[in-house]
C-alpha cells in the first residue's frame, strides 16, 4: 500500500479519515488560497487542487495525496473563514433562520513509477439555519468556535443547535466527502484503508 498524505491541517478531516479506517500522514499545504472562480464547485475544486499540487510536488516518492477545502455560499456569495468576530457575527446574522450551500472540492494527486493519476470533484450540500436571537449569535462567537470555520460555524460542534435541516452529505459539511472520496479512489485503483 503506498503512502496516503492529506494535505490539509484540520482536525475534522484528519478525524473522518480517522473514522473510516483510512491510513495516512497529515502534510499540510501552507500556501496562499487563492480563488479565480465564481462558480461556488469550481472555486472550492480550484482551492482543493491549489493544496494538493502544492504538497504532490514537493515529494518525490510513489504517493497519493488528498487535498480539499469547504466554502459556505449564500445568495451567490462565498463566506470563507471569518477575519474577525464582527466578520463572525456577520456571517452567522446573515445565515440565520435561511438555507445555505456548503461546497467542499477535494482533488486526489497519485503518482507511482512514471504513472500519475489525478481526479477533481466537489460535493455540495444544503444546510437550513433555525432562527438565532443576537444575543445567541454573539455567545457563540464569543466561545470561538466560529473563528475557523468557513460560514463562521462548525456542525460537528456546538453549532449544532442552530441547523434545522440538511440536505446531502452530513460529512460533506464537517470538510471531507469521505464516502465519495472512498469510491473515487476506488476507481482509481487506489486503498486507502489496511
Amino acid at each position: 500500500m503506498k503512502k496516503i498524505i492529506l494535505a490539509s491541517a484540520s482536525p475534522r478531516r484528519r478525524e473522518l479519515l480517522e473514522q473510516i479506517g483510512a491510513v495516512f500522514e497529515v502534510c499540510p499545504a501552507k500556501g496562499e488560497e487563492k480563488i479565480t472562480k465564481t462558480e461556488p464547485g469550481e472555486a472550492a475544486e480550484e482551492l482543493s487542487r491549489g493544496k494538493c499540487q502544492e504538497v504532490f510536488q514537493s515529494l518525490e516518492d510513489d504517493v497519493t495525496v488528498i487535498g480539499a477545502d469547504t466554502i459556505v455560499v449564500l445568495d451567490g456569495k462565498i463566506l470563507g473563514k471569518p477575519g474577525s468576530a464582527d466578520e463572525a457575527v456577520q456571517m452567522l446574522s446573515s445565515l440565520r433562520g435561511r438555507s445555505h450551500q456548503v461546497f467542499t472540492g477535494v482533488t486526489v494527486m497519485s503518482r507511482e513509477g512514471e504513472k500519475t493519476q489525478t481526479v477533481t470533484f466537489h460535493e455540495s450540500t444544503q444546510v437550513s439555519f433555525y432562527p438565532m436571537s443576537d444575543k445567541e449569535i454573539e455567545e457563540y462567537v464569543s466561545d470561538g468556535e466560529p473563528m475557523d470555520k468557513a460560514g463562521a460555524y462548525g456542525i460537528q460542534g456546538k453549532g449544532a443547535v442552530f441547523i434545522r435541516e440538511i440536505r446531502g452529505d452530513y460529512n460533506n459539511v464537517v470538510g471531507l466527502p469521505v464516502a465519495r472520496l472512498y469510491q473515487e479512489l476506488k476507481n482509481m485503483g487506489i486503498q486507502i484503508r489496511e
